[in-house]
């Protein structure tokens, strides 16, 4: 969470106080991509995102930025094989980075398939994949706390990118109450209802939903 004060300046107890409702759904659901819904609203409405930033990165980032499953399928092979009392050189260790890594981008965004890909890591190092048992009763846990990571890492590389590219809007971000209601309490009223009607209808996407919003 020190990363977007550290590359864009931006404070981390206003981001995690606008991504706590968020990461609250990611982590009932236990699946990034059907949290990307309110995690473009939130990072529009709230954090000041310029849309044409937002609906690329949010749903790029859902996709492949599986951050809690790189360090959850880390964490669980150092787990087993200490288990099997199996030891891990150095070669081994660098292996289960590179193969937790790729493993994680190829995760779909739905729960319970971390597992999947963690055998394709047990695999690579020599661990016997039955070990996967011992993780499975606690997965599910493991799984909304990963998932509630996911979704912060891909609202901070959007803040990010958003901030870099002079697409943000600061006094939004800092503002506590920006687009709180707009977001949670699932209201539209008739202007917006309209307004979104006629982005679906003529299938506008990214910059040109934004032209509406500036001819406004």
């Amino acid at each position: 969470m020190i990363v977007p004060k550290l590359f864009s300046g931006l404070s981390i107890k206003t981001f995690l106080s606008k991504m706590r409702e968020v990461q609250i759904f990611a982590f009932s659901t236990s699946s990034s991509n059907a949290t990307i819904p309110i995690t473009l609203r939130t990072v529009t409405k709230r954090m000041g995102v310029d849309n044409s930033v937002a609906s690329f990165t949010v749903p790029f980032g859902a996709t492949i930025n599986m951050d809690g499953t790189a360090i959850m399928q880390g964490t669980a092979t150092i787990f087993i094989a200490n288990v099997y009392g199996i030891d891990l050189g150095v070669t081994e260790y660098l292996t289960v980075i590179l193969m937790s890594v790729l493993a994680s981008i190829g995760t779909a965004g739905v729960p319970g398939v971390g597992l999947i890909m963690l055998s394709m890591v047990f695999s690579q190092v020599g661990l016997p994949i039955e070990g996967i048992g011992l993780i499975l009763g606690v997965d599910r846990i493991l799984d909304m706390l990963r998932t509630a990571v996911n979704v912060g890492g891909d609202a901070a590389v959007t803040s990010i990118v958003a901030k870099s590219e002079n697409k943000m809007n600061v006094a939004i971000y800092n503002d506590p109450h920006a687009g709180a209601k707009d977001v949670f309490d699932g209201h539209i009223d008739e202007e917006n209802e309209r307004e979104f009607s006629k982005v679906f209808s003529d299938g506008m996407m990214g910059s040109d939903y934004d032209d509406i919003d500036r001819r406004r």
